[in-house]
């Protein structure tokens, strides 16, 4: 009996935007539907490692395209795993991807040339399908015994779909397509022929094609050659073929930055094919709960594609495929986690991944500089978790230049050599965004001094810092923690004196600005920072810095507030003037105003919102307005 069904909200939606929306490569449906089945198959062939029914009678995996020139329908057919009435209502009437409104806003603003290319990165592939057809029909049946019953799925894109039993002979998909007059060419042998060949060549299962609505021959030559590419020579695979198959592989129609092959003999030996992404793939952004991991085959057989223990998680990026013969037919995903071959193999990638950054940032400093703006944040991740390569990860660090004004990139190893030789520590600061960095007045004694300052941005960086510590003998200083000292030692004994002796004169303001403020300040000093602003706030040399405070607040955790020492220029025109007020009178009710004003000034300039806003505005209008 058939019933008829409505699909979810994001599918409707989804489906609108796909068929009424102008695309420049509608020939990517196939694509998705060849490897949908490609999918099915490989599922067959893993599940049917534990339950052997699953794969009982089946000689040959394999996938027909079958094109009718008279019917206007391609049908897509394979041998899979199949799918029962349960499967066929949950994979084919909604998305169950969490990304699924991200990939509908981002459809919606990049339609044209470059919008088809985001379909697979979201599961929602087959329904790529809709961009050719005017209508789609399904027929499936799933291997288990329990599920011999075969169904049919049918919908002309309208918002609903229809549901009934259906007769199948044998397991696996049929999926027909009835092409709209403007896609025939879709059924055209050259075309068919020449879009496997530049999508799907590298599917690891036959792809076969039959014309006049006819089945395959039985000996017919697949349209594809299944060579894995990993276990080809280099010398005798062509760029360009790597790049197709990176493309087949994470659906990015972007080319690689780097290729990576590797092929190990010894004590464990395993192939492996890796691609480091010259863009973040989409999901990666706007789809942090998927997976991510590598595709792992074991003897031939495809195990599956998100095996993360491959790779550490601050090497999410990349891409790529690994082989072993080392690893049990029946490995399972619990076995892989601490499986002493795995614990090899990843050693090994870790290394060669590694390697070939330091390779690139070395021998192509434009591509890596590419590379860092894209993935700089996720490679940071290292400095936490990968303790033993450290080393490596330090040297492939880049950062943002106080001296530079493009916001050029520069390593440490840039920043040492570059170091006056009255320098002895790299100095930094933290800070929310670039712009802010550089208006901060904890860079002005330092820029004085010839100094350059490394600007760090991201949340993660603090980590950063705190494991590096120390590069070639000189300690990482934060501008904003502790004491200063800044030149040789000559400089720093001539600031030492000229701030003992300006203290001399400042000390009655000092302690006048104690007391008001003891409740908001730790401490009120002289600054050695100071050549231009008035005032500034420093943490302790063992605190977090107001930034860091502000990042723990915004992924709620408990940071509490913590009294920072208000540092005062003791140049500035403006301490001059309090000074002078207060030698005039000490109880000039004016006096306590001005210290209200110039703590809420380096709050300002820390990127702090003063506590009290109005009564901040309120002093603020009265300053202005001279009463």
């Amino acid at each position: 009996m058939e019933t008829k069904h409505h699909f979810k909200a994001e599918v409707s939606q989804l489906l609108d935007l796909v068929i009424h929306s102008l695309y420049s490569k509608k020939e990517i449906f196939l694509r998705e539907l060849i490897s949908n089945a490609s999918d099915a198959i490989d599922r067959a062939q893993y599940e049917g490692l534990t339950n052997k029914e699953l794969i009982e009678g089946s000689s040959e995996w394999q996938i027909d395209l079958i094109a009718d020139k008279e019917a206007k329908t391609l049908t897509i057919r394979d041998n899979g795993i199949g799918m029962t009435e349960a499967d066929v209502e949950q994979n084919l009437g909604m998305i169950a991807s969490s990304g699924t409104k991200n990939f509908l806003k981002a459809l919606q603003e990049q339609q044209g040339a470059n919008a088809p290319e985001m379909i697979g990165q979201f599961g929602v592939g087959f329904y790529a399908a809709f961009m050719v057809a005017a209508e789609v029909t399904v027929v499936s049946r799933h291997r288990s015994k329990e599920a011999a019953a075969a169904v049919r799925w049918h919908s002309a894109g309208d918002g609903s779909y229809t549901l009934a039993p259906a007769e199948r002979s044998t397991p696996g998909t049929t999926i027909t397509l009835k092409l709209r007059d403007d896609a025939v060419e879709y059924l055209d042998e050259w075309r068919l022929k020449a879009l496997v060949k530049q999508y799907s060549d590298f599917i690891a299962y036959p792809i076969r094609l039959g014309n006049e609505g006819k089945e395959p021959a039985a000996d017919a030559e697949p349209l594809n050659t299944m060579k894995a590419l990993w276990k080809r020579p280099k010398s005798e695979v062509k760029e360009e073929e790597y790049h197709a198959f990176y493309k087949h592989l994470s659906r990015d129609q972007t080319a690689p930055l780097s290729t990576i092959t590797i092929a190990a003999e010894g004590v464990v030996e395993f192939r492996a094919l890796l691609f480091i992404p010259a863009e973040p793939p989409f999901e990666l952004l706007y789809d942090p709960s998927r997976k991510h991991g590598l595709h792992l085959y074991v003897r031939n057989v495809f195990i599956g594609s998100e095996f993360d223990a491959l790779l550490p998680e601050y090497l999410r990026f990349v891409r790529g495929v690994v082989e072993s013969s080392d690893l049990p037919l029946n490995v399972s995903r619990e076995m892989l986690q601490d499986d002493a071959v795995i614990r090899k193999i990843r050693s090994n990638l870790v290394g060669r991944v590694l390697g070939t950054l330091a390779d690139m940032k070395r021998d192509k400093p434009d591509d890596y500089k590419k590379f860092y703006l894209a993935f700089g944040r996720i490679l940071k991740e290292g400095f936490h978790f990968d303790w033993e390569n450290k080393e490596k990860l330090q040297e492939l660090a880049l950062f943002r230049s106080a001296l530079a004004d493009d916001n050029s990139l520069v390593s440490l190893k840039q920043y040492r050599e570059a170091m006056p030789s009255t320098q002895s520590e790299i100095y930094y600061l933290i800070s929310e965004s670039i712009e802010a960095a550089r208006q901060s007045p904890h860079l002005e004694a330092a820029r004085a001094a010839g100094c350059d300052v490394l600007l760090l941005t991201d949340a993660i960086d603090q980590w950063v810092v705190d494991a590096i510590s120390e590069y070639d003998g000189c300690k990482l200083r934060a501008l904003d923690k502790g004491d200063l000292e800044l030149g040789s030692d000559d400089d720093k004994a001539a600031a030492k004196k000229s701030l003992e002796e300006a203290r001399a004169n400042l000390q009655p303001l000092l302690d006048f600005l104690q007391a008001t403020l003891t409740d908001r300040v730790r401490e009120v000093r002289l600054s050695p920072r100071l050549t231009d602003s008035a005032c500034c706030l420093v943490a302790d040399a063992d605190a977090m810095n107001a930034t860091m405070e502000r990042f723990m607040k915004a992924f709620e955790h408990n940071a509490p507030p913590q009294l920072r020492i208000l540092e005062i220029n003791p140049a500035h025109p403006l301490i001059s003037k309090m000074s002078a007020m207060r030698e005039a009178n000490s109880t000039d009710p004016q006096l306590a105003n001005y210290a209200e004003l110039l703590f809420a000034q380096a709050q300002l300039a820390e990127g702090t919102v003063p506590g009290d806003v109005g009564r901040f505005n309120k002093l603020i209008a009265t300053l202005m307005a001279g009463q």
